[in-house]
């Protein structure tokens, strides 16, 4: 954020770097139940960004002493392939990949009915495939949409998006190049129902009256894309129901035989 450069963000036309207007997202396509040996998963690409999300639990926690008996604990593990960037990253957890963990548990926890599960663990990881700025809100996104395929009870889905500042403009869901050299990065999510923010920050500078803006312009956005974890799910409880009934109907041809 804020590197110097003589690229051009936004052209003579109003139009970004990669064809889109100001408050245009770049394409998101969400997929649930991609893993068979979690206990829900979901895959999510969102523009350049390729990121697998998986649940494990809730499950007894351990070691015993990280038990809390009044509420279960919320473990994200968000992590960067070696091999999701364009420079080979060193593998295992940095401290930003901490600092992103944190953040996303705590935006998790905020929606789940932890208290439902004294004692217990649920656990999510997030592995990001590909890389292209915006990747904590497709992970807590994806991530999301995992614990629903996972069952476990929820306020609501967590969703959401950023929004930032380029070449003196407000704008949304910033891709590389405009978080490289834009001028801030403000990634926001939110409980869709309520619309209670349970993650949001800032990187670079912008006034309060354009933090405003893009706050506004980033709920906006999670509100749609809320939708789309929605058909997501749906579309797999429906192939489901189709698969199930084709099954059945073939078990009554097999008998008829």
């Amino acid at each position: 954020m804020g590197m110097q450069s003589d690229i051009k963000l936004i052209d003579e036309n109003g139009l970004r770097i990669d064809g889109r207007k100001p408050d245009e997202l770049r394409p998101i396509k969400i997929e649930v139940g991609v893993l068979n040996r979690a206990d829900g998963s979901a895959y999510i690409e969102w523009g350049g960004n390729k990121i697998l999300a998986a649940v494990y639990g809730p499950r007894e926690a351990f070691p015993k002493h990280t038990q809390n008996p009044s509420r279960a604990i919320v473990n994200a593990r968000y992590n960067m392939a070696a091999f999701s960037v364009d420079e080979r990253k060193r593998p295992g957890p940095d401290r930003r990949a901490i600092e992103i963990s944190k953040v996303i548990s705590e935006a998790l926890e905020a929606s789940i009915f932890v208290e439902q599960f004294p004692r217990t663990s649920i656990d999510v990881y997030i592995e990001v495939l590909q890389a292209d700025a915006g990747t904590r809100i497709a992970g807590l996104t994806a991530a999301s949409v995992a614990l629903a395929d996972a069952g476990i009870p929820m306020k609501d889905l967590v969703v959401g998006c950023a929004a930032g500042k380029i070449d003196g403009k407000i704008v949304l869901d910033l891709n590389k190049e405009e978080d490289n050299y834009g001028e801030a990065d403000l990634p926001l999510a939110i409980i869709p129902r309520t619309q209670e923010i349970v993650l949001m920050q800032m990187d670079g500078n912008m006034t309060r009256e354009e933090v405003r803006q893009a706050i506004e312009m980033a709920k906006k956005a999670a509100l749609f894309i809320s939708n789309l974890q929605k058909e997501a799910l749906r579309a797999k409880y429906e192939k489901g129901e189709i698969q199930k009934a084709e099954e059945n109907l073939n078990a009554e041809v097999n008998k008829g035989e």
